[in-house]
């Protein structure tokens, strides 16, 4: 089974070697079709602090590195104000 990678923004970048990614989703109202947007945060293992706030990067499942750190850096797609 391959592992999911997802894309997203960085949003906190605060604590050591972890960075908090923000993945918004797309998806229609079940009965009315409206499209509604849904922001999911998650926690991933940063192991040379590379990333910063507003950064594009993808991260990748991996095993786990804490109670809700199951995500790793996989790589910084676009950095911040460039």
């Amino acid at each position: 089974m391959p592992k999911r990678v997802l894309l997203g923004k960085v949003v906190s970048n605060k604590m050591q070697k972890t960075g908090v990614l923000s993945v918004v989703s797309l998806k229609p109202h079940p009965l009315y079709g409206k499209v509604i947007k849904k922001t999911k945060k998650y926690k991933f293992h940063d192991e040379n602090n590379d990333c910063n706030i507003g950064d594009l990067v993808e991260i990748i499942e991996s095993k786990p590195y804490s109670k809700h750190k199951t995500w790793r850096l996989l790589r910084i797609v676009e950095k911040a104000g460039e």
